[in-house]
């Protein structure tokens, strides 16, 4: 069985078992999480697709890792001679996921 969930303003696609790494949420290491946002769920049979979420479905995950991505530089060079070189590290939440209910 796989499900689609939102968070963090993107859409996943998960099925139990899978780690992916997502937006930065609240929670420590070890620590349960419970997306609420399904937007479809399938599997064997045929697909539920949510309008615009699939009701009483809910993913189940346990967060592994609260890190941050590598960097990711931008760099601007103008005519007048001047450069600028800036960067930022995203932060995320690594969740593997236990179980899928719907």
């Amino acid at each position: 069985m796989y499900a689609v969930i939102r968070t963090g303003g993107k859409q996943y696609r998960v099925a139990e078992g899978d780690v992916v790494r997502i937006e930065k949420i609240a929670g420590d290491v070890g620590a349960e999480v419970t997306f609420t946002e399904i937007l479809m769920l399938g599997g064997s049979d045929s697909p539920k697709v949510g309008q615009p979420t699939v009701a009483g479905a809910k993913v189940v995950g346990k967060v592994l890792a609260q890190d941050k991505h590598r960097r990711v530089l931008h760099f601007r060079k103008e005519k007048e001679g001047w450069t600028r070189r800036r960067g930022h590290r995203q932060p995320y939440t690594e969740v593997k996921v236990t179980s899928i209910a719907g």
